[in-house]
């Protein structure tokens, strides 16, 4: 369809990003299905036909938009992979006509061309996706495959600490281990812990005895500062935990309360005082940080406690569509789903998405950051300001 100059189309001068890329003409259909494939495993965009690489507008001739009108649907069908359905319109700038193709982001992510090759976007321009990890999260983005569910090959069911296992399989089942009928590798492996006699990674985050050995990058590790920097030289008090994730969340949490005010408000001159963020909002953030992160990023959960504000920085932004808004509405989006189902019986974690906004109703100081640049999901706790020391 032909449509008249309109506003958005006057800032074509900003030039190209992440969502727009500038094209004076295609007419190689491998050169359009890359971009394509680019944009349809990155949050989607528009390609704007018939503009220079500056934004300034050459303009496409009639004979040129029925040429490439051809070759969008060539690609788009025959070169990517899955198909995929763009959308075009033609816009006239100044009396000259460009072709905007709109391509949504993909639900069957990865997308590949014809020849195999995953293309994703680096910022205005595009790249082949080479890094495992970077693959792993294109099939984890539509579901195809968890990192929680992967075995952990260097592990054996000697990892798994079946004292606490034990524990808790008689607490939820209300038996004990040693009077099944079923081997414990039988039972771990029905319970979705280990596969082929080989831990998952769930197995070893819910339950493992040796996670600083094998799982040395998905600690929590914690300093306090005395400043509102982190300080190279100096720290209050600094800790990693690791082992089974009942024993990080407490032990996690536990660094957080200790490292926190008390405040006497009205209480009396011998109380104890009140903390000066509720127990309630770490509780809520750290299961939420614990649960949700991207397990196949290899890097720690991070949590800095600085005079003025506590930041805890998990690996991987927000999944798919959800965004900030979303997530203080309720919204969730399962990312490791036996870490999920097993949260409910371990953590005072729900599982209703419910998890932020109870952290923001008993305190509102809390902000975001879902940085999607740098892959990471931040929560920042404000603090009041110490009378004392102010």
């Amino acid at each position: 369809m032909v449509m008249e100059e309109i506003p958005i189309l006057k800032n074509l001068p900003q030039g190209e990003d992440s969502c727009h890329q500038f094209k004076r003409d295609f007419e190689n259909v491998d050169s359009l299905a890359a971009e394509m494939v680019a944009f349809s495993n990155g949050l989607g965009g528009k390609i704007f036909v018939g503009v220079n690489d500056d934004g300034s507008v050459c303009g496409l001739k009639p004979l040129e938009i029925r040429r490439i009108n051809q070759l969008i649907s060539n690609a788009a069908s025959q070169h990517v992979k899955p198909a995929i359905n763009p959308l075009t319109a033609l816009y006239t700038i100044d009396g000259q006509q460009i072709l905007v193709i709109e391509i949504v982001q993909g639900l069957n992510k990865p997308y590949q061309d014809k020849n195999g090759t995953i293309w994703v976007k680096s910022g205005s321009d595009k790249r082949r996706a080479t890094s495992r990890e970077e693959m792993q999260r294109l099939f984890q983005r539509s579901g195809l495959i968890h990192a929680d569910e992967g075995v952990v090959p260097s592990a054996t069911i000697r990892d798994i600490d079946f004292f606490v296992f034990g524990e808790f399989f008689e607490k939820e089942f209300e038996e004990s281990l040693d009077e099944q009928e079923s081997s414990r590798e039988q039972i771990l492996e029905n319970m979705n812990l280990i596969k082929n006699g080989i831990p998952n990674l769930a197995g070893l985050l819910l339950f493992g005895k040796n996670n600083q050995f094998k799982l040395p990058a998905f600690v929590v590790k914690c300093v306090c500062y005395p400043g509102n920097d982190i300080d190279e030289d100096r720290y209050l008090e600094s800790e990693d935990n690791s082992g089974p994730i009942a024993s990080v969340f407490q032990k996690t949490v536990a660094f957080l309360n200790r490292n926190i005010r008390s405040l006497q408000g009205d209480q009396g001159v011998n109380s104890l005082g009140i903390k000066e963020i509720p127990k309630i909002v770490f509780e809520e953030l750290i299961a939420n940080a614990l649960i949700h992160r991207d397990y196949f990023i290899s890097a720690p959960i991070r949590i800095f406690i600085f005079k003025n504000r506590i930041e805890i920085i998990s690996p991987g932004h927000l999944p798919n569509n959800l965004s900030i808004a979303n997530v203080k509405a309720g919204n969730s989006n399962i990312r490791n789903p036996i870490l999920a189902s097993y949260a409910t019986k371990l953590l005072p974690y729900r599982g209703l998405g419910n998890g932020i906004r109870r952290a923001l109703k008993a305190y509102p100081m809390i902000d975001f950051i879902d940085d999607t640049a740098g892959n990471l999901f931040q929560c920042t706790i404000g603090r009041h300001c110490d009378p004392e020391t102010s």
